[in-house]
């Protein structure tokens, strides 16, 4: 897989969070790609995370993309207030998007990349009539509401599907996996079709540090 481009998004749901701004600081040093940003509402999802106050304290603290992950039970109640707050990217779930095309639409508005994401048991059919207006899909790989799950294996095929879909569109759009990824699950679901690695514990929670860890991720997708 060494002639793929592989981009990491270390998630913060899972940094140290009395020194969040020095754990983003290393994971972009170390060469992450983006910050992934966990928001839950313990209504959608039974945790409750953070809000837009987090994402306008890292605005200042990195260069790299933010990328929010609404996990919400009415996601365009939220939609400006991450924007404003210096988000770059709004990925909403085809779950609880009443009005999908609008909500996205919407996103576009709003200056920022639109992500529409699927639970691990929603079909990929989800997204045939979306699919030529976002810039990226989240194929989720394990159920959302917590960090450090077991990947669910079942889920692979999923990315396969989304990629043929994706490469069948012709279109740029980013197809990115969250969700029990460390060293072992990443060669599985780059070969799968992933280019967008979500990883919390694997990356914050090594005990060999930020970088070791994500040298190690990329390691693994090289070496698949």
């Amino acid at each position: 897989m060494s002639d793929l481009t592989i981009k990491l998004a270390p998630s913060i749901l899972a940094a140290d969070f009395a020194r969040l701004g020095e754990q983003v600081r290393e994971a972009e040093q170390a060469g992450a790609d983006r910050v992934h940003v966990d928001v839950m509402d313990g209504h959608f999802v039974p945790n409750l995370t953070m809000g837009p106050v987090v994402v306008k304290a890292l605005r200042p603290v990195t260069r790299l993309p933010l990328e929010v992950h609404l996990m919400v039970e009415a996601p365009d109640d939220f939609l400006d207030a991450f924007a404003e707050a210096g988000a770059d990217a709004l990925i909403v779930h085809v779950e609880n998007a009443v009005n999908l095309h609008r909500t996205v639409g919407h996103i576009k508005k709003l200056g920022k990349k639109a992500g529409v994401a699927l639970n691990p048991a929603t079909s990929p059919v989800m997204l045939a009539e979306i699919l030529p207006d976002v810039d990226l899909i989240l194929v989720m790989t394990v159920n959302p509401g917590f960090g450090g799950q077991r990947f669910i294996a079942n889920t692979l095929g999923k990315i396969r599907r989304v990629r043929q879909m994706i490469d069948q569109s012709k279109k740029d759009i980013e197809l990115e996996v969250d969700g029990g990824i460390d060293a072992e699950t990443a060669p599985q679901v780059v070969t799968a079709g992933a280019r967008v690695l979500v990883a919390g514990s694997a990356i914050f929670g090594y005990a060999g540090g930020v970088a070791a860890a994500m040298n190690r991720l990329r390691g693994s997708e090289s070496n698949n």
